[in-house]
């Protein structure tokens, strides 16, 4: 058992947590969750020794061990097996051990039995595989790999340790979406107590059974994952603002008495009376609920569809193919989510798709008109961290007053005193902010988004996701964020074998697929329960019903102006063959798209009718 009791820690004279308590029982699974800045990070510290406690002491058993993702990533000539393999000391230095002593070679013997010694080298390679390193890889020195393989490196080592209490500070973050999958479930079965700071809904969902709230510098636990918990804190909320408005109400009536009668003799016992009673009424604490944070991207105008077309494309690096056979189109109003294995092309996808690769072969064609903004997580470390965010802003829009580089900034969620900051001391979040109001500052006609929702809490992610679903551009989607996915995306693609296909699936089936390939039941794997869709569930496909039938009724307006064209007789003449061609084709890839969107409307209510009637 973990028992927090009444602590309190301050940072440069502000509190942080001040005499907060909680208590975690033994073997749960809990996610640590607040907003940005609040102090989650210091609360693991704490935990762990590392910061001395103001007030109050945080109790666990007696030898119990605590891991936790080392910020020294490993960079040396060991390989990653046996990196992570080092990380279980016990193991490690029982085998180096050297004895001639019997007695002494048999408790080793036992002890190494004990600890399943002999199986740890296959349970490091399953846990390096499942986050994403090959059977070559994990044979290679750590030096072989960039900072952000590395960090899956230490937390394969830590997992493997297996300590009594996992502290983890948003793992996913440099894990794609299938190593966050694999993480998710590995989680749900881990044998010991885990605390994770995490911003992903899908993991707060499906891996934990507790959530560790960090709010006004106090803790809360709620036993319940975290949509429940959600559910539980908005009510919670509610009834204090319903109580507060009472008490606010009875405020008043006593203050209107005191103010007409307290300069009368007669009723001045009353007034003081009354100037008490009101003393005695506390309003309700209710939670410090941070300012607005949407996101307003600018709108793009309308582009005829489609915005990019391939055929028989490849792309790759060097003279050597990393996708080929490339038969793709989009249009403005797509919402496309790329699925696949890290090494795949996802990225190189999405290079070629915003032309910062070019086609090796096959054709590929842009609208001539095409702004693209493209944002990756590459791009924060891209930002001049002694600049300031107005800077940023106004090497790119030299010609617009202050007043207005401001009011882009507010939009992305960066007040005004943060627009004075310099870069380096903005937080992730804040700097992915910036990135984000970067990359679509021209009104892109497609966004291409990898890794965003990485240092965002819930309630900006939540904003993201109302902003994309507003946005009039098509949106290319990388995440490890399945929520994110799932209420953004109507369409999927597989990046997979050096080919790009639709996955006709849902993003549920994916996540299934994935979880069976890594099970050892692979081969025979059980026919899933059908589950009763979620309120959320049966929303996002609502949302996606509506978004087909307005896709649907955008084309038909289209075809009826194109019909309307065509119609002009004088369009026949022969000075004007060449123009007739162009508005034939046209109208023959307007009615293309409209097809294909009927079709996915229909699907779309048919997916819709079959969760409502469950």
């Amino acid at each position: 058992m973990l028992r927090i009791q009444d602590i309190s820690y301050s940072v440069e004279g502000r509190p942080l947590i001040e005499h907060a308590s909680a208590t975690i029982p033994t073997g749960h699974k809990v996610g640590v969750v607040g907003r940005n800045g609040t102090g989650k990070t210091t609360l693991f510290r704490l935990i762990r020794g590392e910061l001395t406690l103001e007030t109050g002491e945080i109790v666990m058993p007696k030898g119990a061990r605590i891991g936790g993702v080392s910020q020294e990533v490993p960079g040396n000539e060991v390989s990653l097996i046996d990196t992570v393999l080092a990380a279980d000391t016990e193991r490690a230095a029982l085998m180096a051990e050297e004895t001639d002593d019997p007695t002494r070679i048999a408790e080793i013997q036992t002890r190494l039995a004990d600890i399943d010694a002999w199986s740890a080298e296959a349970r490091a390679s399953t846990i390096l595989k499942g986050l994403g390193f090959d059977d070559a890889e994990q044979l290679m020195p750590c030096s072989a790999f960039s900072g952000g393989w590395r960090m899956r490196v230490a937390l394969a080592a830590v997992l493997f340790s297996q300590p009594d209490l996992l502290l983890l500070d948003e793992p996913t973050n440099y894990l794609d979406l299938e190593g966050a999958l694999w993480l998710e479930n590995y989680l749900a079965r881990y044998p010991h107590t885990v605390l994770i700071v995490s911003h992903d809904r899908g993991l707060l969902n499906r891996a934990v059974g507790g959530i560790l709230h960090l709010e006004d510098r106090k803790l809360t636990f709620y036993a319940t994952p975290y949509d429940k918990f959600a559910e539980v804190r908005a009510a919670r909320i509610a009834a204090a603002e319903s109580e507060n408005a009472k008490a606010k109400a009875r405020i008043a009536h006593l203050q209107s008495f005191v103010d007409r009668f307290r300069a009368k003799a007669s009723k001045a016992v009353q007034a003081q009376s009354r100037l008490k009673m009101i003393e005695r009424i506390k309003l309700i604490s209710t939670p410090q609920e941070a300012a607005l944070r949407a996101f307003s991207f600018p709108e793009p105008e309308e582009l005829s569809p489609p915005i990019i077309t391939m055929e028989g494309a490849s792309v790759g690096y060097d003279g050597k193919a990393i996708l080929s056979k490339l038969d793709l189109r989009i249009d403005q109003d797509d919402r496309i989510a790329l699925l696949g294995k890290n090494g795949e092309g996802k990225s190189t996808l999405s290079k070629l798709l915003s032309d910062r690769l070019e086609a090796m072969s096959g054709k590929l064609h842009r609208t001539a008109k095409l702004r693209i903004g493209y944002f990756a997580q590459h791009q924060l470390d891209e930002l001049f961290p002694d600049e300031t965010p107005i800077d940023h802003v106004r090497r790119l829009r030299p010609d617009e007053n202050p007043a207005r580089h401001r009011a882009r900034l507010s939009g992305f969620g960066l007040n005004a005193n943060q627009a004075e900051l310099t870069v380096s001391r903005l937080s992730g979040g804040q700097k992915a902010r910036l990135a984000l109001m970067l990359a679509t500052i021209d009104a892109p006609h497609l966004l291409i988004l990898d890794e965003p929702t990485n240092h965002l809490d819930i309630e900006s992610r939540e904003a993201l996701v109302e902003a994309l679903t507003a946005y009039s551009g098509a949106v290319v989607l990388v995440s490890h964020d399945m929520h994110l996915l799932s209420m953004v995306a109507d369409r999927l693609w597989l990046v997979k074998g050096g080919r790009v296909t639709p996955f006709e699936q849902d993003l549920e089936a994916y996540r299934r697929l994935l979880l069976a390939t890594d099970s050892p039941k692979a081969n025979k794997p059980e026919k899933p329960k059908a589950a009763r869709p979620s309120r959320d569930q049966v929303l996002a496909l609502r949302a996606e019903a509506r978004k087909c039938e307005e896709r649907v009724t955008k084309l038909n307006d289209m075809r009826d102006k194109l019909a309307k064209k065509l119609a002009d007789p004088e369009l026949y003449e022969d000075t004007r063959i060449n123009e007739l061609e162009t508005w034939n084709r046209k109208y023959a890839e307007v009615m293309q798209g409209l097809e294909r969107a009927e079709a996915l409307w229909m699907a779309a209510l048919e997916k819709l009718e079959t969760a409502e009637a469950a």
